[in-house]
């Protein structure tokens, strides 16, 4: 999951202990968090357009989706005035911080770590706030962490 520290960082998890993870307005990205995102499930949380951009730590899925309240609300900066409370558009996780990394887990150190050349974010065009990662990438970035 990624997001820019400036909006909302890993360190903003750590002190708030878990939050919605509201305004996702890509399709794809939206598919994944409701139809695949479970509960317990580990994430990394990575922060984009930062200096370095990469891993700042891990987070669980605190929630089951639901419809994401923020499309609804015409005050709201996610606000999506076609979408239809009766048949939500956008749907949320809530988050909650586990573990921030060390250091920032930088792409060039994500390129340079053997067993994870094929992962989605490290593929030209793939920038999507969401995106999956394997159980094997997974235990091999956790131990970076």
């Amino acid at each position: 999951m990624k997001s820019e520290p400036s909006a909302f960082s890993i360190q903003a998890l750590k002190r708030k202990g878990s939050e919605p993870w509201d305004g996702v307005r890509n399709y794809q990205a939206r598919n994944f968090m409701r139809d695949e995102m479970k509960p317990g499930d580990l994430v990394l949380f990575y922060h984009s357009n930062a200096e370095p951009s990469g891993i700042a730590g891990i987070a669980k899925i605190k929630s089951a989706s639901r419809p994401d309240p923020t499309a609804f609300d015409p005050k709201n900066i996610h606000f999506d005035p076609s979408s239809d409370p009766n048949n939500p558009r956008w749907w949320l996780v809530d988050v909650e911080f586990v573990k921030e990394a060390k250091q920032i887990i930088s792409l060039d150190t994500l390129r340079n770590t053997k067993g994870l050349e094929e992962m989605l974010v490290l593929r030209k065009g793939q920038r999507l706030s969401i995106m999956p990662v394997n159980s094997r990438e997974f235990k091999i970035i956790e131990k970076l962490i």
